[in-house]
Order: C-alpha cells, then sequence, then structure tokens
C-alpha cells in the first residue's frame, strides 16, 4: 500500500494548495469592484473588471485547458483509428479564441454586458432569454459532470481510492472556494492549477520516453509497429465530417459564458482581445505534452510493463491512456507528481462551469426575469445557492449516469447549432427580433437532433447524405453495436440554417407588421411593434426600473426602403463609441 500512499499525499498536497489559495484569493478581493461602486453580486461574476494581464492570461487559458482537454487530447492521439489528424482540441479551441477575440470581445466588453445572456434579452426579450438559458446551462452542467467522472475514473484507476469519494471531495473543494471567492477565486486557482498542468506533465514526458518499452515515437509516427502509425489519416469519405468537427470546435467553443466570464471580467475591451489572443497561445503549448504522451502510449509495447499484455485500448481504457502511462512507464514519484497535475486540470474546468451555470441563473432568470427589484444581496445568497445546487448535480450526474459524455457532446452541439447563430445575429445582423430568434431556435434544434448522437444511443430521424451504418464492438463484454455514422456536416448546416431562419423570419415579420399587412394585435411578441414593452429588456429595464409609459412606445414607422448594407451589417457592434453597459447607465459621471 505504500505507493497508493504516496499518491494519495501527492493529490492532498495539491487539493489543500488549491483550497488555500482559493481561500487567499477570496479574501485579498473582498472589497474589490464593490469600492468602486460596483455591486457585489457582480464582483462575483467578472471580478470587479479589473483581472490583471498576467493572472487573466491564465484564467482566459483555463476557459478551455481542463481535464477533458488533456486527457481528450492524449487519448486522440493514442487512438489506431483517430491519430493526430483527429485530434483537433488544440488549434480547434485555440482559433476559438482568436476568433472570440478578433470579433466577439470588443462588442461585449465595450457594452458592459455581465453575462452572455444579456444581450439577447435585452434585444429578444426575457422569455427568450430563459429558451437560450437551457442549451447554455446543459453545456455548462453537463461539462462539470464529464471531467468530474473522468476524474473519478482516473484516481481510482492509480491511487486505488473509491471513486465515490475522489469524485465528491475534488467537487466540494471547487464549490467551497468558488462559494466564497466567486470569479477571484476561480482566476487565482486556474493560474496554480495550469502551472500545476505544465510542469506535471513535462516533468513526466522525459522519463515516460525513456523507457524501454517505448519505440522512437519518429518511427511509430509513420511506420507500424505496435499499431497504425499515431499521425494518423483522413480518408476523403471523412473529410466532410472532419470539417464539420473541426467548425463545432472552432465556432463551438465561443458562445460559452466561461469564455465570456472572463471576457467581461477585463479592465477594457482591448484588454478582452489581447487575453483572447494569449489563450489562444496558452492552448498550442498546454496541448503538446498530451499529444506526446498520446504518441508514447502508441509507441508502448505493454508486454514489458507492469500494465500486462493487453493494450488499453483492448481493455476499453483508451480514454485514461494518459494516467495510464504516468503510472506504468514512470517512476512512482513522478506519475503521481503527474496524477496532482490532472487533478489539478480538472477542478480547473470544474469551478468555473459551475460559476457560469449559476450567474447566469441569478442575473437573467432570477432577477431580469421574475424579480427584477431583487436587492444585490439577494442575487448574491441566490448565486450562492445555485452553485452548491449546480456543483451538486454535477456531481450526481457524475456518480449515477453512465452517459454523461454523450450527454456533454450533445449539449455541445446545441450551444454551437443554436446559441453561436443567435449571438451572430444579435450583435451582427441589424433588425433580428423574438420571432426570428424563436425560428432560428427551432430550426437548429430540429435538424441537430434529428441527426441523432451515437453517445446517448439516439438513434436519428434525418438521415442525411451520405450516412452510413457501421459496427462497434465493445472489447470487454463483445457486445456489438450498430450505430449510424452522419459523414455529412450537418451540425454546421443546422447551425447556418439556424442564422439564415432568424434573419428571414426577423425580416418577414418585420415587413408583416410594419407595412399594415398584419394587425398589431398579432405581434403577440411585443418584437416589433412595440419596442420598449415590459418584455423586451432594454437597457432601462436591465437598471432595473419598470416605469414603462406609453409615451416611450417606439412609433412605427415603415423603413422598407432602407440601404441593403445598414439593414443586415450592425456596425455599431464594431465601434466602441456611445456603448454604455446596461448596468451603469444611471450611474454618477
Amino acid at each position: 500500500m505504500a505507493l497508493h500512499l504516496e499518491g494519495l499525499l501527492a493529490i492532498v498536497i495539491f487539493y489543500v494548495l488549491i483550497l488555500f489559495v482559493g481561500i487567499w484569493a477570496a479574501w485579498k478581493n473582498k472589497n474589490s469592484g464593490v469600492e468602486g461602486g460596483s455591486d457585489q453580486s457582480e464582483s462575483i461574476m467578472v471580478g470587479g473588471r479589473d483581472i490583471g494581464l498576467f493572472v487573466g492570461g491564465f484564467t482566459m487559458t483555463a476557459t478551455w485547458v481542463g481535464g477533458g482537454y488533456i486527457n481528450g487530447t492524449a487519448e486522440y492521439v493514442y487512438l489506431p483509428s483517430h491519430g493526430l489528424a483527429w485530434a483537433q482540441a488544440p488549434f480547434g479551441y485555440a482559433l476559438s479564441l482568436v476568433v472570440g477575440g478578433l470579433f466577439f470581445a470588443k462588442p461585449m466588453r465595450s457594452r458592459g454586458y455581465v453575462t452572455m445572456l444579456d444581450p439577447f434579452q435585452q434585444l429578444y426579450g426575457k422569455r427568450m432569454g430563459g429558451l437560450l438559458f437551457i442549451p447554455a446551462l446543459m453545456g455548462e452542467i453537463f461539462w462539470s459532470a464529464a471531467i468530474l467522472s473522468a476524474l473519478g475514473a482516473t484516481l481510482s484507476v492509480i491511487v486505488d481510492i473509491n471513486i465515490n469519494m475522489s469524485v465528491m471531495i475534488s467537487a466540494l473543494i471547487a464549490i467551497f472556494y468558488t462559494l466564497v471567492g466567486g470569479l477571484y477565486s476561480v482566476a487565482y486557482t486556474d493560474v496554480v492549477q495550469l502551472f500545476c498542468i505544465f510542469v506535471g506533465l513535462w516533468i513526466s514526458v522525459p522519463f515516460a520516453l525513456a523507457n524501454p518499452a517505448v519505440s522512437d515515437i519518429g518511427v511509430t509516427a509513420v511506420k507500424r509497429v505496435f499499431q497504425t502509425p499515431w499521425l494518423g489519416t483522413i480518408q476523403p469519405s471523412d473529410g466532410w465530417m472532419w470539417a464539420d468537427n473541426f467548425c463545432l470546435l472552432m465556432l463551438g467553443g465561443i458562445p460559452w459564458q466561461v469564455y465570456f466570464q472572463r471576457v467581461l471580467s477585463a479592465s477594457s475591451a482591448t484588454y478582452a482581445q489581447v487575453l483572447s489572443f494569449l489563450a489562444a497561445f496558452g492552448c498550442l503549448v498546454m496541448a503538446i505534452p498530451s499529444v506526446l504522451i498520446g504518441a508514447i502510449g502508441a509507441s508502448t509495447d505493454w508486454n514489458q510493463t507492469s500494465y500486462g499484455p493487453v493494450p488499453p485500448m483492448e481493455k476499453d481504457e483508451s480514454d485514461m491512456i494518459l494516467p495510464i502511462v504516468l503510472q506504468h512507464l514512470c517512476p512512482p514519484f513522478v506519475s503521481f507528481f503527474g496524477l496532482g497535475a490532472v487533478s489539478a486540470a480538472v477542478m480547473s474546468s470544474a469551478d468555473s462551469s459551475i460559476l457560469s451555470a449559476s450567474s447566469m441563473f441569478a442575473r437573467n432568470i432570477y432577477q431580469l426575469a421574475f424579480r427584477q427589484s431583487a436587492s444585490d444581496r439577494e442575487i448574491v445568497w441566490v448565486m450562492r445557492v445555485t452553485i452548491f445546487v449546480f456543483g451538486a448535480l454535477a456531481t450526481a450526474m457524475a456518480l449515477l449516469t453512465g452517459t454523461v459524455y454523450g450527454l456533454w457532446y450533445l449539449s455541445s452541439d446545441l450551444v454551437y447549432v443554436i446559441i453561436f447563430p443567435q449571438l451572430i445575429s444579435v450583435l451582427f445582423i441589424k433588425g433580428t427580433n423574438t420571432y426570428g430568434s424563436v425560428a432560428g431556435y427551432v430550426f437548429g434544434l430540429l435538424l441537430r437532433i434529428g441527426g441523432g448522437e451515437p453517445y446517448l444511443r439516439l438513434p436519428p430521424f434525418i438521415y442525411y447524405p451520405g450516412w452510413t451504418q457501421e459496427e462497434k464492438v465493445h472489447h470487454l463484454t463483445k457486445e456489438v453495436e450498430h450505430i449510424v455514422m452522419q459523414r455529412f456536416p450537418f451540425k454546421t448546416v443546422a447551425m447556418l440554417a439556424s442564422l439564415l431562419g432568424n434573419a428571414v423570419f426577423s425580416y418577414a415579420a418585420k415587413y408583416l407588421f410594419e407595412s399594415g399587412t398584419l394587425s398589431p394585435k398579432y405581434d403577440f411578441l411585443d418584437a416589433v411593434l412595440s419596442k420598449h414593452s415590459k418584455e423586451i429588456m432594454d437597457k432601462t429595464t436591465l437598471v432595473g426600473s419598470d416605469n414603462i409609459i406609453l409615451s416611450e412606445m417606439a412609433p412605427v414607422k415603415p423603413r422598407i426602403g432602407s440601404s441593403l448594407a445598414g439593414t443586415f451589417m450592425n456596425a455599431e457592434a464594431l465601434s466602441d463609441e456611445g456603448e454604455t453597459s446596461p448596468d451603469l447607465n444611471n450611474e454618477p459621471q
């Protein structure tokens, strides 16, 4: 048991260190933002908007660099059917941060929003904001559950401790320091966690490469030794599917509250862009040791190791190739340092996702949709309760369901096909309204769900061109599963259909009502003729005022003859001029 006790000690040291840093960050910044006139709830959500370059760069990198990122990259490089060619996460998420910095960070930060859902509620109303909250919440909760589940499996394999206990302790620590310090604790612990990941994995790589059971990874990259070359190939028939998945990562990685949480905490719009670019570089750098560990796993004669003659792939343990390499190819003290890095990586993802979900609920659902007169203290307590509730929900899912990864894959797809086109519409397409938003939501949802989801064993009811049926054999149970592979880029098509549907239905509704073809009484969403109704969360409503009077209703003026460029491009979204925070309109100058 000495080996396991050493591992347990290493993990305890890492966890105590992270807990200490989280509490210290909360204490150090307990009055930050509040002294400057901001509410405490906003300080918890966006850290007083004074996150520095050093901490900001680390916490922005931690948007995607976590347990799923480093484990998943190693797994795909190791898998014979995939290889480096299919390990898209490093470049996909790096480009996601670049695109986000170029086009989305500036308009979001310059307008002073507090959460990602603010612009939707400002333009489309509180009910539409509630609908868009659903896929956003699903993505955050399922992501947290998936990485907590991976952590439990990893620790149970290497340290031989109870999987339920390891998941619950990890979740409790992340929930506790997030409860205490909000974004400040999340940001400062991200610095420690990314440092641990980088050092822990880079210490492990040379020892693993030097193991006698490992062949030259330069040879195994292009030649078959123990399995097919780990560089991988993309077959012509898989080209569209590869492109579809890459677009999902690159564009679908933008509309997440975990990203905009960091963007909106920056001290300026330009700063938010710089942090995005720094994080893109950080994503690529942090992926290098994972790629090497995956290549090492593909170059190992497992018969010469303590793991045994059967490779991890044939035991259905490919998803744990990184901790397996650390345990069986490195000296004990090195492997346990690497294990601590892996567990730290998981917590760096879980804490920010839980904070993101609670921020959106407290502000966009509780405050703006139900209790606009709620005090700041009340919002803070709602956030604390929901941090605990969402954290407990993610933990329960990690322990009780075996399909948590399938749920996360599906929810991340919904974020891509539903929220991303809505974000483009609300920021850059002038004149969209709630009718178009609802139509786009429905189109994206139906076209994505219609394609099925193999991870959830959800059969398709739309068979896109080029679909095939394949057999998947589970090595341990010998169970044969027949799955439908959609090789058509249906996810991207669903996203484009959602974007087009939003624009077309918005302008159709606008024309029908403003031209008098439809009576004003049919504008039941108050989206065209009554722009300043209680339903539409304009800037006045966002600051808590409920005194909208009849004289403030927007006059009906047909504007069908406006220029095409002016109609479809909202140039104001790319400018800082004239933009103010919806929460700061009433602040003294």
